[in-house]
């Protein structure tokens, strides 16, 4: 038995309705490809940002928790200033906004460390970041972290509870809070925290 072959191929009717079923199929996928990505960029515009709130607030919680050294030459070993304290120096390049300073209680022998951190504005790599500095008995700087990555301006002033945040003795604060502002260079209007902390020593 001889088959015969057919070269004639697809009719222009069968194009037509192929073409128009493919853009039927294709167009609100392409649709959902382009809404995906755009929420992905945005998704991880706020992840970027979620995560400075996040470092920044646990560093400055457990910093504030700390806050206090203490008189050791006093009876009643009295809480000394310990709110941007120049004795107590932890620097290095940038703008300084906020210094804290407490005892080391893991000091071995003698009297205890004295640990300062010093959070400070600073350009670098393209970004303007608030960064963190940690000092331990001395001004050399032992530990630099980048806690807030895309900061916007310079935070103003700590504000402290009770105030001022100058006080020794009993009237050091209890609570000191700092407000920043935070903006991925894609987004269009920052983000505004307020990073606070509650002393632990009485």
């Amino acid at each position: 038995m001889h088959l015969r072959s057919d070269d004639r191929g697809f009719t222009l009717p069968e194009v037509l309705i192929a073409v128009t079923i493919l853009a039927i199929v294709i167009v609100p996928l392409a649709d959902a490809l382009i809404g995906f990505v755009r929420n992905t960029d945005a998704t991880t515009r706020r992840m970027n940002e979620s995560h400075d709130v996040q470092l920044a607030s646990t560093y400055f919680a457990r910093d504030v928790q700390n806050l206090g050294i203490r008189d050791w030459s006093s009876p009643n070993l009295a809480l000394l200033q310990s709110i941007n304290n120049a004795s107590y120096p932890c620097t290095g390049p940038g703008t300084p906004v906020l210094s804290l300073a407490w005892d080391d209680p893991t000091t071995v022998s003698g009297l205890p460390t004295v640990i300062s951190v010093t959070y400070l504005v600073r350009d670098s790599g393209g970004e303007h970041q608030l960064r963190r500095l940690l000092c331990r008995g001395s001004a050399t700087v032992e530990s630099d972290v980048v806690v807030v990555h895309n900061l916007v301006g310079t935070p103003g002033p700590p504000v402290c509870e009770p105030s001022p945040c100058t006080g020794a003795g009993a009237s050091v604060p209890q609570r000191v809070t700092l407000t920043v502002s935070i903006k991925d260079p894609a987004n269009s209007t920052p983000t505004t925290i307020k990073l606070t902390g509650q002393r632990g020593q009485s």
